[in-house]
């Protein structure tokens, strides 16, 4: 009895150091059969075939979307280079001005359908970044025409009309309300420059109708929350356009220069 106690002994210390040595040399080999490991490589390849498809398409995508910003950015340009006449010292009437912008804007429309044709409905601001600035500028020389033609400020579904595209998000691509915002302040910054040149021209009238549209302007401004964003800071600009047109219309006052209603009609 005594030596089988001890044989069984020694069985089961070899056994511990079989595992031991077993396990210094690394996991046991998992056998797997050769047909599940086709199947499991297959998987793999197709689901990396699949994913390099969307980024291919993603990037044509966007590829298409930067040619056709890239266009309507040189259209806005020469619309703004276009508005930038009612600067000039030289006296060019407003109406003139408008005209060949209006021309200009017609290529615009076509330009945005061509852009929103390629834009997924529910996409719009996973792309905003390639057109924001452009729609701004855009958004600008439409509110600015308006002024030269009304003295009046359009409201966003009349720029959307202008430039025949929507307001609501849920029809792809549309003129968002923050980019409807900096094209005004954009305007009042170019109005207040506008008063100046026309002090030098000799029309003292129409930097006392830039005031009180600025003025407007600023009061209704008041009214939105603006967070500490982009937009917040460039309204802050438009307080200092508000002061420097005030300070015009002061200075025109105190000369004796402001015109009457005898000399308006």
């Amino acid at each position: 009895l005594g030596e089988s106690f001890k044989m069984a002994e020694g069985l089961a210390e070899e056994t511990v150091s079989l595992a031991t040595s077993m396990n210094e040399d690394g996991p046991l080999p998992v056998l797997v059969h050769p047909h599940e490991a086709s199947k499991t490589e297959e998987g793999i390849n197709t689901i990396f075939s699949s994913l390099n498809h969307h980024l291919e398409s993603e990037q044509t995508l966007k590829e298409e979307i930067r040619n056709v910003t890239r266009d309507l950015d040189q259209l806005s340009r020469d619309m703004f280079t276009e508005l930038q006449k009612m600067h000039q010292i030289e006296s060019i009437k407003d109406d003139e001005i408008c005209m060949h912008t209006k021309s200009t804007l017609e290529k615009v429309q076509v330009k945005l359908k061509d852009l929103g044709a390629l834009i997924p409905t529910m996409a719009y601001y996973r792309y905003h970044d390639h057109w924001r600035f452009t729609l701004q500028k855009l958004c600008y020389s439409v509110v600015m025409m308006a002024f030269l033609e009304t003295g009046r400020l359009p409201d966003r579904n009349e720029v959307a009309s202008s430039l025949k595209i929507a307001t609501v998000s849920s029809a792809g691509f549309h003129l968002d309300v923050e980019d409807y915002l900096h094209g005004v302040l954009t305007m009042a910054s170019e109005l207040s420059r506008l008063a100046v040149n026309s002090v030098i021209k000799g029309d003292y009238q129409r930097p006392f109708q830039i005031a009180s549209f600025l003025s407007e302007i600023n009061c209704g401004f008041r009214l939105l929350n603006l967070k500490n964003d982009s937009l917040r800071k460039r309204y802050d600009v438009l307080k200092y356009d508000v002061k420097k047109v005030e300070e015009i219309v002061y200075d025109i006052s105190i000369r004796g220069l402001k015109p009457t209603l005898s000399n308006e009609k």
